[in-house]
């Protein structure tokens, strides 16, 4: 258990990040879910929308730190690929 104060501090601290890091996290992969639905259903007009939509949160997520760069990337291009195979 934390004996200093800056210990408890950080544990406080620690417990806010965690929630608002969450929530980024959380708002990312509900964006990356709505790319993959418009892919599933074959709408290559609202799957560019979302795709447009998801990029701007990615590499917000990527500044913010709780995405590694290559994730982001990687996870751009795959979804990328998949819409102009739908073509």
């Amino acid at each position: 258990m934390a004996n200093t104060p800056q210990a408890k501090k950080r544990i406080r601290r620690n417990e806010r990040r965690a929630e608002i890091n969450g929530a980024r996290v959380s708002r990312i992969r509900t964006f990356v879910k709505k790319v993959e639905a418009a892919l599933a259903s074959g709408d290559k007009a609202a799957a560019t929308e979302a795709l447009a939509a998801v990029q701007p949160e990615l590499d917000r997520g990527v500044a913010k730190g709780v995405m590694h760069k290559n994730t982001a990337s990687r996870k751009f291009s795959r979804l990328t690929k998949r819409l102009s195979a739908l073509a």
